[in-house]
C-alpha cells in the first residue's frame, strides 16, 4: 500500500475521491509560456465582447422594430370595432341610393358623414382590399362558397365580394369573405 501511495506521489495525482484530482493539470498549465497564457485570454474576452456587442445590436434593431410596428398598429381594437360601423355605413348609403327619399341637402349631409369616417381610417393607414377578379388566396381570404365560373377566365378567381376585407399599413386585419368561381 505504501508503495502504492509514493507511486501516486510521484506522479502528483490525487486519489481521494472527496479532493479534485486536478493538481497534475494545474502544473501543466504553469509550464505554459505566460504570454500565451495572456494571449489566449486576451482572445477569449475579444470573443466574448464582440458576441455581445452583436447581441446589444439585434437587441436594438428588434426593440426598434418592435416599437414601430407597436405605434403602427396601436388603435387596432378601435378601428376592428369602427370597420363594423363603417360597413353599417356603407349598406345605409348604398340603401339611400336605391330609395326615393334620397334628396338634395340631407342626403348631401349623410354623405359627408359617411366620407369623413372613410377618409380618417384611411389617414391611420385603414385600406379595403381590392379583390373582385382577383385570384384566390387563402392566405388572404376566405371563401364562403364555391359557384359555377361565368366564364373560363374566372375559373380560381373571385366573383363576389360577400364581406369587405382591410389591410392597416399593409397588415391583414379583417379577411375578405368572398364567392370563388370553379
Amino acid at each position: 500500500m505504501e508503495a502504492q501511495e509514493n507511486k501516486n506521489n510521484e506522479m502528483d495525482l490525487n486519489t481521494d475521491e472527496s479532493v479534485a484530482g486536478t493538481s497534475h493539470l494545474d502544473e501543466k498549465l504553469s509550464e505554459e509560456n505566460p504570454l500565451e497564457k495572456l494571449q489566449a485570454e486576451l482572445e477569449s474576452f475579444k470573443d466574448k465582447y464582440i458576441r455581445a456587442v452583436a447581441e446589444f445590436d439585434n437587441f436594438k434593431r428588434r426593440n426598434a422594430k418592435e416599437r414601430i410596428e407597436l405605434m403602427q398598429t396601436a388603435g387596432k381594437d378601435i378601428i376592428m370595432d369602427l370597420l363594423e360601423v363603417l360597413d353599417d355605413s356603407e349598406r345605409a348609403q348604398q340603401t339611400l341610393e336605391k330609395s326615393a327619399q334620397a334628396n338634395g341637402s340631407e342626403w348631401e349631409g349623410v354623405k359627408l358623414v359617411f366620407g369623413k369616417l372613410r377618409n380618417k381610417l384611411q389617414n391611420r393607414g385603414v385600406k379595403a382590399m381590392e379583390v373582385i377578379h382577383q385570384p384566390f388566396d387563402a392566405d388572404l381570404h376566405e371563401a364562403v362558397t364555391e359557384i359555377p365560373a361565368p366564364t373560363d377566365e374566372l375559373k380560381g378567381k373571385i366573383i363576389d365580394e360577400v364581406v369587405k376585407g382591410y389591410l392597416l399599413n399593409e397588415k391583414v386585419i379583417r379577411h375578405p369573405k368572398v364567392v370563388v368561381g370553379k
